[in-house]
């Protein structure tokens, strides 16, 4: 599934719609609004970074996008997708990686990521690919991920990632738990997905980094977009 068309009324044809927008869009978590009307447009082919202090929604809004929290008021379409109407339908085309990293410890890695690609229809040899590309592959693609480092099941849930082919990228703190080999190896990744069609929205608190592989820097506080959401690459 690729992002829709609509008309561009400027006459030049057609104009690719944003892969990701919200209008006003409230999320409620209990009685809190995590998100109290946020609007962000994400343009296909993007690396957008989310800055903002703790508890400013950045975890909510990547929640939303991925379709797993409901919008509670507002507009919300993500790769043409309604989340008011059908949240559940973006799921197969988008790949979240939370603080949780969502692998099974009594399993391999080889079967982890195995599993979690299959769930997308991606074949062995993509699956081999994800592995090898995170240097998962060889004697600890054995191991089960109960026994890896931190900074090892952090790879092999990039390569779970990886081998979903996810359209859109939804990172929340993505170089924790790296070293710096790691951090420098998953910017290569993340590069290497938007060029091959993907788009990624990062939330960051490693600012020097993140911004040196994001496109676009928004700023997100008190559940709101404050600046650059509506922005807008060619």
């Amino acid at each position: 599934m690729t992002p829709t068309s609509q008309h561009d009324p400027s006459g030049g044809g057609q104009a690719t719609a944003p892969v990701v927008s919200l209008r006003e869009v409230v999320a409620v978590l209990g009685r809190f609004p995590a998100l109290a009307g946020a609007s962000l447009d994400v343009a296909a082919g993007e690396i957008l970074l989310l800055q903002g202090p703790n508890g400013a929604g950045k975890t909510t809004l990547l929640r939303v996008c991925a379709g797993l929290i409901p919008v509670a008021r507002g507009e919300a379409r993500v790769l043409g997708h309604d989340l008011r109407t059908d949240r559940a339908a973006v799921r197969r085309f988008v790949g979240l990686l939370g603080h949780h990293n969502g692998l099974y410890g009594d399993l391999s890695v080889r079967d982890n990521v195995g599993f979690w690609g299959r769930t997308a229809g991606a074949s062995d040899t993509e699956i081999a690919a994800a592995m090898s590309q995170l240097g998962l592959d060889g004697r600890l693609s054995t191991v089960p991920v109960s026994r890896l480092s931190a900074g090892q099941r952090r790879r092999t849930a990039l390569a779970c990632l990886l081998a979903r082919r996810s359209q859109l990228w939804l990172l929340d703190e993505p170089h924790a738990g790296l070293d710096a080999d790691g951090r420098d190896l998953l910017d290569g990744v993340i590069r290497q997905a938007v060029r091959s069609g993907a788009t990624v929205i990062v939330a960051s608190h490693e600012l020097e980094r993140a911004e040196a592989l994001a496109t676009r820097t928004v700023t997100v506080a008190g559940g709101v977009v404050l600046a650059g959401g509506s922005g807008m690459v060619a």
